[in-house]
C-alpha cells in the first residue's frame, strides 16, 4: 500500500469512528432515545441529511474554494448548502415523519439552524484539522527534502574545493621532486576514501571523524616543513556520539590555505578539540596572517560560507560560530552540541 492509499485508509477509519459517535450524541438527545433508549428511524435520516452536508462540504467546497482562498465563493456556496438542508430536512423529512406536528409549520431560520449547525460543524471540523495535520506532516517532509537536497549539494561543493587545494600542494612538491610527495598522496587518498564511502550519510561516529581529522592535519603539516609552527591538541572523554561529516575540515582547511598563502615564515597555527562526556565540543582555531594575501577574504570564502549553512541545517539552536578576523590574525571557535550515536 502506497502512502495516498494508506492516507486514504487511516482517513476512512477515522471518518467512521467520528460519525458513529457523533450519530451516538446526537441520537441521545433526541426524544425517541430518551424515553425508549433505540434509535428511531427519522434519526438516521435527519443524521444523514447532515453526514451528506459535512461531507460536501470536507471533500468539495474545502478542497476547491477554501484551502484556495477563494472565500467568496465559498460563503456563497456554504450559505445554498444550509438552505438546502433545511430544504430537505423541513420540506420533506419533517412532512414525512410528523406531517401533523413538527412538519406543519416552519420553524425559523434561526431554529433550524439551531438544530443542524452543531452536528455540521462537529463533522466538518474534524475534518478541518485532520486536512491542517496532514498538511503540516506533508511540509515537514517536503522541508526535509530540501534540507536533504541542499546538505548534498553543499557536500558536493566540499570535496571538488578539498581536492582543489590539495593537488595543488602536491603538484608543486612533485615539481619540487620532493620525497613526501607518496606520503601525502597516501594520505590523500586515505581521506578520499573516507569522502567516498563514509562522509556521504548525514552523520558519522565522532571516533572516524576524529581519526581522519588528524590525518588532515597530519598532511596539512607537511606543507609547513620548516617556516613555522603547528599546535594540535585534543582531550576527548568519550567517543560515543555522532557528528557531521568534514564539519571542521573547513576551518583547518582555511587555516592552513590562507597562512601559507599570505605567510613565507613565521606560521603559527594553534588548533585544540576539547569533548566532555555530555557531548559538548568546542573546537578553536587561530592563525598567524599577513597583511597582504593573494586568496579571497575568509570571510567570503565558499568553504566557510559552506560550513555556516550546514550548521544551520543541521544543528539548528545546537551550535555557536564566533569568529575573529584581525589584521594579523583569524581566530575561530565553535561550540556544538553533539548528538548520542545509537549504534555505539
Amino acid at each position: 500500500m502506497d502512502f495516498r492509499n494508506k492516507k486514504w485508509a487511516w482517513e476512512l477509519i477515522f471518518q467512521i469512528i467520528l460519525h458513529a459517535l457523533v450519530f451516538v450524541f446526537y441520537a441521545f438527545d433526541r426524544a425517541g432515545w430518551r424515553e425508549n433508549h433505540q434509535v428511531e428511524t427519522y434519526e438516521v435520516y435527519f443524521f444523514l441529511n447532515y453526514t451528506i452536508a459535512a461531507a460536501i462540504l470536507n471533500y468539495l467546497l474545502f478542497p476547491k474554494l477554501l484551502y484556495p482562498k477563494k472565500y467568496i465563493g465559498f460563503f456563497a456556496a456554504l450559505i445554498g448548502l444550509l438552505a438546502l438542508v433545511m430544504l430537505v430536512e423541513e420540506g420533506l423529512l419533517e412532512q414525512i415523519f410528523f406531517p401533523d406536528t413538527r412538519g406543519s409549520h416552519f420553524p425559523g431560520i434561526f431554529r433550524s439552524l439551531i438544530d443542524l449547525l452543531p452536528v455540521i460543524t462537529i463533522l466538518t471540523g474534524f475534518k478541518f484539522a485532520w486536512d491542517a495535520i496532514t498538511k503540516e506532516k506533508e511540509l515537514q517532509e517536503l522541508q526535509s527534502l530540501i534540507n536533504e537536497s541542499e546538505l548534498q549539494f553543499l557536500k558536493s561543493q566540499i570535496n571538488p574545493h578539498f581536492l582543489f587545494n590539495n593537488l595543488n600542494n602536491v603538484y608543486a612538491l612533485a615539481l619540487e621532486n620532493s620525497p613526501k610527495t607518496p606520503t601525502i598522496l597516501l594520505k590523500l587518498s586515505g581521506l578520499l576514501r573516507y569522502m567516498l564511502y563514509e562522509a556521504q550519510d548525514r552523520y558519522v561516529p565522532l571516533k572516524h571523524e576524529v581519526e581522519q581529522l588528524d590525518s588532515f592535519i597530519e598532511l596539512s603539516e607537511l606543507q609547513i616543513e620548516e617556516r613555522g609552527i603547528l599546535k594540535w591538541k585534543k582531550e576527548i572523554d568519550s567517543y560515543d556520539f555522532k557528528i557531521a561529516p568534514l564539519i571542521l575540515n573547513v576551518f583547518v582547511e582555511n587555516a592552513f590555505k590562507h597562512s601559507l598563502a599570505s605567510l613565507s615564515d613565521n606560521l603559527e597555527i594553534e588548533l585544540s578539540l576539547t569533548i566532555n562526556k555530555a557531548g559538548e565540543l568546542k573546537f578553536h582555531c587561530r592563525n598567524r596572517k599577513g597583511s597582504e594575501s593573494n586568496t579571497q577574504d575568509i570571510k567570503g570564502g565558499i568553504g566557510l560560507q559552506n560550513v555556516r549553512k550546514r550548521l544551520h541545517l543541521l544543528y539548528p539552536k545546537q551550535h555557536q560560530l564566533s569568529i575573529k578576523d584581525g589584521s594579523d590574525q583569524f581566530e575561530l571557535e565553535l561550540d556544538l552540541q553533539l548528538q548520542l550515536n545509537r549504534a555505539s
